[in-house]
């Protein structure tokens, strides 16, 4: 029965059948979310802002693949105008205030304050413009939480090598400086990267994301000890510097996808330990463990890997016992985006080298599991609340700030799936938090409204706002799950008419 309800969930979300549907509803406790949990939206600065070449800004490296690579971009779409947000930020905001959002998430764009990446020259009119967009949702009754990096770096340091070239850690803290200086004062949340594994990969492929340079298992590698490196720097500046009078949270947005055994054989069970491993604790092990330094198993697979593949030494950089000692514990907060799920199980796929080859696994989705809009993105709740429990046991229950959460679709206004993703999710959050003990304490859906979505182009919507991309207003529209949202908000709670007994 249980496998003819999920076809029909199947069947009726590809089909188009968007309207109402009995079969969306599943079973939960009538949980609260507790008092003072804050609810937001989170948008990031290339995907939605547009602007992309006014008052001063400078090129960064999505300007740059867009425009000489379009073809690596559905539809050769870029963000020149995106969301237009750059001129209807005030529109945005009111669209947070129709949630009854508590905060906002947005992100900076290095090169619209610091056109060349540099902090020798200081862009006034970026300046200005987050401080207006700041000052706007403040008066607003919302709360600004701003991401630093969000994957848009400068062209300039791009061209010095970009994330691999370890001098980029002194460059991202020095704009972070700049940051704290001009906006500080007001902004409280603070996350230094988002999504290093994912935006890292721009070197371990020339088809992905920018900068899409073919370097697996090296290049990544090596952007990835530096991102590391730079965010433990930032935290440090905080700390020394900003903290005592500004008193904010400084914290980094991890990305992870729920890895179940596809059997219960100790070789399955440890494949999908090794997934979280490499693609999260290779971020979350030097800055969240007891012990800090990357996970055990990463640096002995990686090296064992690398002297059997001819290298003299491993592809992966060490930190020094100074080095592990100065990033672990920079952070005041877990910030997590979760969307997914897959099945693992011990085997080896992925290029020699290659982060997948280091694993050591063979990860597949079930057929059966509801789909989006997103190759990548089967709706598969029951996920979200073993990875709250996982990083609860791995890092001694950390603070989890859910960052991203989200559903794509072909940007339907009565998104029925977007509505049944939010619901069960958010049901399963709610069970990690009242009968697991896990320590959420916040979350942030994928996105405000429709945008960008990097070399998906504008196939794929995430929004709960809609954005008619064909208007060169780029109208908002609100959608049925900007609603239901927004009763969540309101209420604390699921709603009844989610419920089933």
């Amino acid at each position: 029965m249980k496998a003819n309800i999920q076809v029909l969930l199947l069947v009726t979300l590809l089909a188009g059948v968007w309207g109402k549907n009995p079969f969306l509803k599943h079973k939960t406790p009538q949980y609260k979310f507790p008092a003072g949990f804050p609810f937001g939206a989170a948008t990031a600065s290339y995907q939605v802002e547009g602007g992309w070449k006014e008052d001063g800004k400078g090129v960064n490296i999505w300007d740059t693949l867009t425009h000489d690579r379009p073809y690596l971009v559905e539809n050769q779409d870029n963000g020149d105008v995106a969301c237009d947000s750059y001129h209807k930020y005030k529109e945005d905001v009111q669209l947070l205030k129709d949630l009854g959002a508590d905060f906002y998430r947005f992100s900076i764009s290095w090169a619209r304050v610091l056109p060349e990446g540099h902090d020798n020259i200081v862009n006034q009119a970026g300046i200005d413009y987050y401080n207006n967009l700041i000052n706007e949702l403040l008066a607003n009754g919302i709360e600004p939480m701003v991401t630093m990096y969000h994957w848009d770096l400068p062209q300039a340091l791009q061209d010095l090598g970009g994330w691999p070239n370890m001098q980029l850690a002194k460059y991202f803290e020095a704009y972070a400086r700049i940051l704290f200086t001009h906006f500080g004062d007001r902004v409280k949340l603070w996350i230094t990267f988002n999504e290093p594994l994912t935006f890292v990969s721009g070197y371990a492929s020339e088809k992905g994301f920018a900068p899409a340079i073919n370097t697996p298992g090296i290049g990544d590698y090596l952007a990835a000890h530096t991102v590391i490196h730079a965010h433990a720097r930032v935290y440090h500046l905080y700390d020394q510097v900003f903290r005592s009078r500004q008193r904010g949270k400084v914290g980094i947005a991890l990305n992870i996808n729920w890895c179940e055994p596809l059997t219960n054989s100790t070789e399955d069970i440890a494949a999908c330990e090794r997934y979280q491993q490499f693609n999260l604790g290779i971020y979350a092990h030097p800055i969240f463990s007891t012990e800090g330094d990357y996970p055990a198993v990463v640096k002995e697979r990686i090296s064992r890997n690398s002297a059997a593949q001819g290298y003299t030494t491993s592809r992966l950089p060490t930190f020094s016992p100074e080095e592990v000692e100065y990033i672990r514990g920079t952070s005041d907060f877990f910030g997590l985006n979760f969307y997914t799920a897959y099945y693992g199980k011990e085997g080896e796929e992925g290029n020699i080298p290659s982060l997948g080859r280091d694993s050591g696994l063979i990860t597949r989705q079930d057929s059966n599991w509801i789909s989006s809009a997103s190759t990548w993105l089967k709706v598969v709740p029951w996920g979200f609340r073993k990875e709250f429990n996982w990083i609860k046991n791995e890092y001694n229950n950390p603070q989890v700030f859910v960052t991203e959460n989200g559903f794509s679709d072909l940007g339907e206004l009565n998104d029925t799936g977007r509505v049944y993703f939010y619901t069960t999710y958010l049901t399963e959050m709610l069970k990690a938090i009242h009968e697991d003990g896990c320590n959420v304490i916040g979350y942030a859906a994928w996105s405000l409204m429709d945008n960008f979505e990097w070399n998906r182009g504008y196939a794929e919507k995430f929004g709960l706002y809609h954005v008619d991309f064909n208007d060169p207003t780029r109208p908002r529209t609100p959608k049925e799950s900007a609603k239901v949202i927004a009763e969540i908000i309101k209420t604390r709670k699921i709603p009844e008419r989610f419920w089933q007994d």
